[in-house]
């Protein structure tokens, strides 16, 4: 009798000990698809951000490939120009041509304004935008184009006003700055003082021109005014080509001065005060305005910034800038 209630006890000890082994199986099984499952989602997770990743890296290096055109309706254009005219900058002559291009283009395009707010820069990448917008204006008759200035209109930026069939201003704008200037240092006392002795090798006479460690040459004085008149003159005929008749008679108005927005109506460099939102409403008619201007993709940044400041070390390592219109 003891015998069998012994064994029978051992059946119930093993039978229990399988069902908890069962259990723990059961819960290990379970466990470990409750862990696929969570790194699945968090597989998931991570792909997805991955992709955000890379989209928005992609919308920053070719920001201008993922606008959609306004070509469904009728609108005002707008292309900025901010900032110091320049190779590499968002205020280059490639940067700024190519939104003018694209808002030309648009079937949906009203009337183009372009918004300055820069004190100048280069008389070349200047020049180059002048010069595309009278082409497109010609291209494209029915299109107007005006010029609004912001803060500063001056230089360089009042040079790419000057192709615009109006230009507008604030009150208080700083518009003009018709001019052009080189800036250099000399050092020659300086490395006398220390007891250096410079020792420049050179290949035709006028391979050190302005060499900033030597004394000052009349005669390359001479002709580096010469080459600043003429750069003036350009910007001056420029400016008299594209405003005619409304310029006043008045000779201060190329001697590099500025002048308020106020004040530059009255001198015929300024058509009436007004806003680009002014412009957009009241004189295009269309208030929508749509945002044509082009911004600097990131990989643009890196080679063109890479070429542009080798050219400025260059040039700063003779102690002398590019001429600059401002």
């Amino acid at each position: 009798m003891g015998d069998a209630t012994n064994t029978n006890e051992n059946i119930t000890s093993s039978g229990q000990e399988e069902n908890w082994a069962k259990s723990v199986l059961t819960q290990l099984a379970f466990a470990a698809i409750t862990e696929q499952r969570r790194a699945r989602r968090w597989g998931i997770f991570f792909k997805f951000l991955f992709f955000g990743y890379l989209i928005a890296l992609l919308i920053l290096a070719w920001p201008d490939h993922f606008k959609t055109d306004s070509m469904s309706q009728r609108h005002t254009a707008l292309v900025r120009v901010n900032g110091l005219i320049a190779s590499g900058n968002e205020a280059s002559a490639k940067h700024v041509i190519g939104a003018l291009r694209k808002a030309f283009r648009d079937q949906g395009t009203a009337g183009v304004v372009i918004e300055i707010n820069s004190p100048g820069g280069s008389p070349v990448q200047s020049g180059q935008i002048y010069d595309e917008i009278q082409r497109l204006r010609q291209k494209y008759p029915k299109i107007p184009v005006y010029a609004v200035a912001s803060d500063v209109c001056a230089s360089g930026g009042y040079y790419i006003a000057a192709a615009a069939q109006e230009i507008y201003a604030n009150r208080a704008s700083i518009v003009g700055s018709i001019g052009v200037r080189m800036d250099s240092f000399g050092f020659v006392d300086a490395i006398n003082k220390l007891g250096i002795e410079r020792r420049a090798y050179t290949a035709g006479k006028s391979k050190d021109f302005l060499d900033p460690f030597k004394p000052v040459n009349p005669e390359e004085t001479r002709h580096l005014q010469g080459m600043l008149n003429e750069i003036h003159q350009q910007f001056i005929v420029a400016v008299k080509q594209g405003r005619g008749k409304r310029l006043k008679d008045n000779p201060e108005l190329f001697s590099g001065l500025m002048w308020t927005g106020e004040q530059s109506v009255a001198l015929g460099l300024v058509d009436a005060l007004g806003s680009r939102y002014y412009i957009a409403e009241q004189v295009i008619g269309e208030k929508t305005i749509v945002d044509y201007t082009q911004h600097t993709r990131l990989i643009d940044r890196l080679l063109e910034g890479t070429e542009a400041g080798l050219g400025t070390v260059l040039v700063k390592l003779l102690g002398l800038d590019m001429p600059l219109l401002r």
